[in-house]
């Protein structure tokens, strides 16, 4: 019999899944969104309930319709072929903004180290595109980073987290807010909406990641006891140590700084241990971006080489090397991808808005493909898999916080929005023209 993931690997899974380099960066955008430090918080509490209810929707997905290569197998049993297409293309798009992202919060803190004062964007965009690029030759030579690797690699980026916390036990170290919050400004309530959807957006991307638990759905031992309970019990660790990072944060640095600075742990590390321990950080944050680099470029490659398999992208992303079994075309597409996202936003704060707005759609959607399945799979009801408790709550909580997100980004970024949909619309019009391999199988 295979082999069943138990609670623990459940829970493990979806913290590994989540914890990611986000926490070490957008704090300060969030901030830079939040009118209160209240707006600040609240959007982080909210943004950990809408992450719950996304879990266990992809899990009972995973439950009902097991899918490999991607969502496309997915979308296509939900919705049209042409949708399922686009939607799968602009996730890869969105995946490679969160790697060029994440390569630029590693290359901001790497320049503290090897540059004295402030360093311009292009100079952390080429440090950024160093790394990407190294990483694709290590892939294009085979190699891979061993789980026991990634293993430690984890510890030390979960290390780094509870350090960030444990300055809260050095009250010498807490700066004052108190001007900050005799200062808070007089509001009307549709202001502090719109604050709490801009800040939301910077948590959306922090808070990504348990959407993989589509691929877990119907591997777990137990299903409809242990996957609400894993999901919960990580996702709610998960909460509390990003409330808490963020108490760090607000607490050592001020609400105020926080707004302004964008390698904000640097900070704590250099408030607790000095310019050398900050350094240190510095390079195990570096070492832990290169990890999740690697993985990325591991992993989306090979979601291209299905969809080339079922006959929606052309057969030449399905070309491996002869001697070291690598996707060379597909590898070398998204990371050329990565680069481009690299230079066209050129900032963080450009590259996580174009991101998380792909997102919603793919969210948005692949959550709702929750209603056909139920219909389509009530034989499935009451053999073993999961199903949620007080459905249809909690897909309607996800798609609605999404929506909600979109639009934000639409108000504050419409030039964003626009590329955005025009992507979107691009890889419809793509789908139509493109010349068909093979029949797509949905079951």
């Amino acid at each position: 019999m295979k082999s069943k993931l138990s609670l623990f690997d459940l829970t493990m899974i979806v913290i590994g899944l989540v914890i990611g380099m986000g926490i070490f960066r957008t704090a300060s955008n969030s901030a830079k969104d939040a009118l209160t430090p209240t707006v600040f918080f609240t959007a982080w509490i909210v943004g950990g309930l809408v992450a719950l209810c996304g879990a266990l929707t992809y899990a009972e997905i995973g439950s009902r319709h097991p899918a490999t290569g991607g969502y496309y197998r997915i979308f296509s049993y939900a919705y049209h072929p042409s949708l399922a297409f686009s939607i799968n293309c602009i996730i890869l798009v969105s995946n490679a903004g969160s790697l060029s992202g994440v390569a630029l919060i590693g290359a901001g803190y790497i320049s503290r180290v090897l540059f004295d004062g402030p360093v311009s964007d292009l100079t952390k965009v080429l440090i950024a595109t160093v790394g990407v690029v190294i990483f694709y030759g290590v892939n294009l030579l085979g190699l891979r980073m061993s789980a026991k690797t990634q293993n430690v690699l984890m510890i030390i980026k979960i290390g780094m987290v509870l350090l960030l916390i444990s300055a809260l036990f050095f009250p010498s170290l807490y700066h004052d807010n108190s001007a900050a919050i005799a200062t808070q400004p007089v509001a009307s309530w549709d202001q502090y909406i719109k604050s709490f959807g801009m800040s939301l957006i910077a948590v959306s991307f922090t808070y990504g990641g348990y959407q993989q638990t589509i691929n877990f759905g119907h591997e777990v031992k137990d299903a409809s006891r242990n996957i609400p309970r894993g999901i919960f019990i990580g996702i709610a660790a998960i909460i509390i140590l990003y409330l808490a990072v963020n108490y760090s944060y607000y607490k050592i640095v001020g609400f105020d700084n926080l707004k302004q600075t964008n390698e904000i742990a640097s900070v704590i590390a250099f408030k607790l241990f000095g310019q050398g321990g900050a350094d240190v950080f510095s390079g195990l944050l570096f070492l832990s971006v290169l990890a999740y680099v690697n993985v990325q470029l591991m992993s989306n490659p090979r979601v291209m080489f299905a969809m080339s398999e079922d006959g929606v992208l052309p057969a030449v992303f399905k070309k491996k090397s002869a001697k070291k079994e690598v996707v060379v075309i597909s590898l070398t597409v998204f990371t050329i991808v990565c680069i481009i996202e690299l230079f066209f936003a050129k900032t963080f704060d450009e590259l996580l808005s174009f991101t998380i707005f792909l997102d919603c759609f793919g969210m948005a959607l692949s959550a709702g493909s929750i209603f056909m399945l139920r219909k389509r799979t009530r034989h499935l009801n009451g053999t073993g898999i999961y199903s949620m408790k007080l459905y249809p709550l909690q897909p309607i909580i996800f798609i609605a916080a999404y929506i909600f997100v979109c639009i934000s980004i639409i108000i504050s970024k419409p030039m964003t929005a626009l590329i955005g949909v025009s992507v979107l619309g691009g890889f419809m019009l793509l789908y139509f023209l493109m010349p068909k391999n093979t029949p797509v199988k949905t079951e």
